[in-house]
């Protein structure tokens, strides 16, 4: 009887201790793999970098995700010339840049600053989407700058068909028609420019981008770049124009 009960005992707590460890190490999954999505100090070493802007310097910061991240890697001629800095992270959402803004937007002490959020806030990176809590942060940004006199230029998010997402997020075309719509909305009511790229690169049969435009149904190929290029360049021109 008592062997029987020590048996009982030690397989109890063989079980106890796999659950523990399996609770540990998925505890620690999600841990590494939510500083990898932080990454607060991604460009520190390029912050420090950068000098003080020239008064006649036309300095132009862009802050996102991998959208903004790729666009510097295959078209970075564009920024080169323009005296453009990347400042896109992949993977991030709408709260993540907002925490960083400062040290990779305010500090650098640019002109202008172009906003590009809210398609991984749909794709739920950080949690169940939220819209208000999306185009609140959004809200934010543009707030912050504008405080620091940097000229603000809030960018659409690109059309996708959620193909290849996680399967239980659904009415992903609406919600980026709904998100765009609400920042151009905004961006009417304060002056900001707004960048529709949207319209201009979506595939009207399935609300998708349009072939050629990206390799994989949400980040834009060189051709979608191609596109996308002119349109912010307009923006960015007018809102460095605005005071001439």
């Amino acid at each position: 009887m008592k062997r029987t009960f020590l048996k009982v005992i030690f397989i109890l707590s063989l079980i106890v201790n796999v659950v523990a460890i399996g609770y540990i190490g998925i505890d620690y999954y999600k841990n590494k793999r939510n500083r990898n999505i932080f990454k607060l100090n991604a460009y520190a070493w390029a912050n420090s970098q950068m000098k003080e802007p020239q008064p006649e310097e036309n300095r132009v910061i862009f802050i996102g995700n991998s959208i903004t991240e790729n666009w510097v890697h295959l078209r970075y001629k564009f920024f080169k010339e323009n005296n453009y800095t990347c400042r896109g992270i992949g993977g991030q959402t709408s709260p993540l840049l907002l925490l960083r803004f400062r040290q990779d937007v305010i500090d650098l002490k640019p002109k202008v600053v172009v906003i590009n959020a809210g398609i991984n806030d749909i794709a739920e990176n950080t949690g169940e989407y939220d819209p208000v809590f999306t185009i609140d942060n959004i809200k934010s940004m543009a707030q912050l700058a504008q405080i620091n006199g940097i000229k603000v230029v809030l960018t659409g998010v690109l059309p996708s068909d959620g193909y290849g997402w996680k399967s239980h997020i659904k009415n992903i075309t609406e919600k980026i028609k709904d998100l765009n719509s609400e920042m151009k909305a905004y961006a009417d009511e304060n002056g900001y420019q707004f960048v529709d790229y949207y319209s201009a690169m979506v595939n009207e049969q399935d609300k998708g981008m349009k072939s050629g435009y990206t390799f994989d149904g949400l980040h834009p190929s060189e051709q979608g770049y191609a596109v996308m290029e002119p349109l912010v360049q307009k923006a960015i021109n007018n809102v460095l124009n605005e005071n001439l």
